[in-house]
């Protein structure tokens, strides 16, 4: 019995070993999206449209470009273009951890710093244009 306990364990480890989230991140390097994230205590949306070197990001009415710096498929350095404070200077490094129809999750953090973060995005549209609304 001890047995058989053991090998059901080690191949369901190695089963769930073997498993790889799905990740189309080319899909993903150009179009519009959106992402929801919580400002204070209102969850607030964001749409950014990009390009293979460009993202423009749209927040309450306000639009800001940002240059894009592709390292491979899944990844990217994103850094404004226009900072308005030395805070908005540090470049950004963008991760796609996983792909899912037409969303991505991904982590980011500033560049040189440990403390990452998650959201989760969804693809709005494949052209990188401005999107017909603004949300706020």
């Amino acid at each position: 019995m001890k047995l058989r306990f053991t090998f059901f364990s080690i191949l369901s480890l190695l089963i769930a070993g073997c498993y790889s989230p799905e990740r189309n991140c080319v899909d993903f390097k150009t179009g519009a999206f959106e992402f929801e994230a919580l400002v204070g205590t209102e969850v607030e949306t964001t749409t950014f449209v990009r390009n293979d070197s460009i993202e423009i990001d749209y927040f309450r009415g306000k639009s800001d470009t940002s240059s894009i710096r592709w390292i491979n498929d899944c990844e990217y350095i994103v850094q404004k273009i226009n900072p308005k404070s030395m805070a908005e200077e540090k470049a950004i490094h963008m991760k796609i951890l996983t792909t899912d129809g037409n969303t991505y999750t991904f982590e980011y953090n500033v560049v040189g710093e440990d403390r990452k973060e998650r959201g989760k995005a969804v693809k709005v549209s494949n052209d990188p244009i401005k999107p017909n609304k603004t949300t706020n």
